[in-house]
């Protein structure tokens, strides 16, 4: 471990200037909040580093409120001008995110700030781009073909926000809004889907659950990338990769596991635990809690939401069964990892992977 004595060594030997050494010693500061009482193993996680960013936040929020107020007011009984007002409001609104983004992201480094920010500059990205290119008769007609642009181009601006900050979080919000742009144009090529459960199912017409699939391989490949070119877990690499199998989990997990739930049999819940034991042993071997929490807690709540115990679809011992296997996993995790590693051929991926505890 390197300490502040050796830091302050290296700058009289030269090998770092004052400023390196300043700055290293405030990064080295700053991670340790992450992980200075996590176990051999555990996956950092932070939302926040301290009470000033949710302070910080709070302010934000409230600034946020009552920008949109005054904004309402000015254009409230103004319809003759609605168009192109709120196109340069947009423009000016994303400005002010950019600018808070590089104090709050780029100076000060603070991670639950940096979270509301991406939100809110994917929120006006969203609003103002939906504006200036959506056609309203168009979408009461239920005809979505007009919010495919915008959706691009404020999943593009999301993207150009993230190269700037490197905010994980960011990058999730990208691959969501890939996601619901692929969506729409699946609804405007074969129709907007008559039941929910076209989403969820492979044999269903419309290819959604194909797209959610596809999305879902694609951005977990992403994901592993990032956790490939740092398998310690000590850059913000890694953070980049937490997000994104959060997201990932949930898309592939939809389409293979919800197809099985579909069929409601006795072969479909003993397949589906076989996808949800698959699932496991991929998030253990890549140590990646985050991956199999998503996926179980997506599968739990689209069961409870879809197939009602008051609608005949009794699916409780199915849930119970997850919950015991959940915990189960979570208190043995490292044990189970070390013994799994052991015993997989894994070759030079090992490599790629976090080394076991």
């Amino acid at each position: 471990m390197i300490d502040t004595a050796d830091i302050r060594a290296a700058v009289s030997a030269g090998v770092l200037s004052e400023r390196q050494a300043a700055q290293l010693t405030a990064l080295a500061h700053s991670r340790r909040g992450a992980r200075e009482n996590l176990a051999a193993g555990d996956e950092p996680f932070e939302l926040f580093r301290g009470f000033n960013e949710i302070f910080i936040m709070t302010g934000l929020i409230i600034l946020a409120t009552g920008y949109v107020s005054v904004v309402g007011w000015f254009v409230a009984g103004r319809l003759e001008i609605w168009q192109w007002s709120l196109q340069w409001i947009s423009i000016a609104t994303a400005a002010f995110v950019w600018l808070f983004s590089e104090y709050f992201i780029r100076r000060r480094r603070m991670i639950g700030p940096a979270i509301l920010l991406s939100l809110m500059f994917a929120s006006v990205a969203v609003l103002g781009f939906g504006n200036w290119l959506a056609q309203v008769f168009m979408i009461a007609r239920e005809d979505y073909a007009s919010l495919i642009l915008p959706g691009l181009l404020a999943t593009l601006a999301v993207f150009v926000f993230w190269l700037r900050f490197k905010v994980p979080f960011a990058l999730a919000l990208v691959a969501l809004g890939l996601f619901a742009t692929a969506l729409l144009a699946a609804a405007t090529r074969n129709g907007t889907p008559q039941d929910v459960k076209e989403l969820f199912i492979l044999s269903a017409d419309g290819g959604f659950a194909w797209i959610t699939l596809a999305l879902g391989l694609c951005t977990f490949a992403v994901a592993m990338a990032f956790d490939a070119s740092d398998p310690h877990r000590v850059t913000r690499r890694a953070a980049q990769g937490f997000w994104l199998h959060l997201v990932a989990s949930p898309m592939i997990i939809n389409t293979v596991a919800l197809s099985l739930i579909a069929a409601q049999s006795q072969s479909g819940n003993l397949t589906l635990f076989l996808v949800m034991g698959g699932f496991a042993l991929i998030a253990v071997v890549i140590d990646r809690r985050s991956f199999l929490m998503a996926a179980i807690a997506y599968v739990v709540g689209v069961i409870a939401t879809l197939y009602p115990v008051t609608q005949g679809g009794n699916f409780g011992w199915v849930i119970l069964a997850l919950g015991v296997f959940l915990l189960t996993l979570g208190a043995f995790w490292a044990s189970i990892r070390t013994a799994l590693l052991a015993l997989l051929p894994l070759g030079r991926l090992r490599a790629y992977l976090p080394p076991a505890h």
